[in-house]
């Protein structure tokens, strides 16, 4: 009965070690910054059942910490444009480009990076 809780204990850890790993690499990725200073392309689609969603599309510079630019495109799924001025933290992975993104204050961004956005 003891070998059979230690190999149900192992299981368990190696199964959830693999689900951080997957998510690591298929939702990680490196950290840029952008400022928003578009009301970004608006579209509005139908999915599979029938509800109607709506997004903007950006295309905007974004800096890393060390202040390297890459321009980035992403879409805000949200029924109005992201806030113009705001900043986000942007995490971009080479095979899925943006994969999440986060409104973050002025203070939060590294001091390269922010010199990039604001002589942008």
């Amino acid at each position: 009965m003891k070998k059979f809780w230690i190999g149900l204990a192992v299981v368990v850890l190696v199964g959830f070690g693999a689900l951080q790993i997957a998510e690591s690499v298929i939702m990680g990725g490196d950290s840029y910054y952008v400022q928003i200073t578009t009301d970004g392309e608006k579209t509005t689609s139908k999915d599979d059942s029938g509800n109607v969603y709506t997004q903007y599309h950006y295309e905007l510079p974004a800096y890393d910490e060390n202040g390297k630019s890459k321009t980035l495109d992403f879409n805000g799924f949200q029924e109005r444009p992201l806030r113009k001025e705001a900043y986000l933290k942007l995490t971009w992975n080479e095979k899925k480009g943006v994969t999440s993104y986060e409104e973050v204050k002025e203070k939060d961004i590294p001091a390269k990076a922010l010199t990039q956005l604001k002589g942008a």
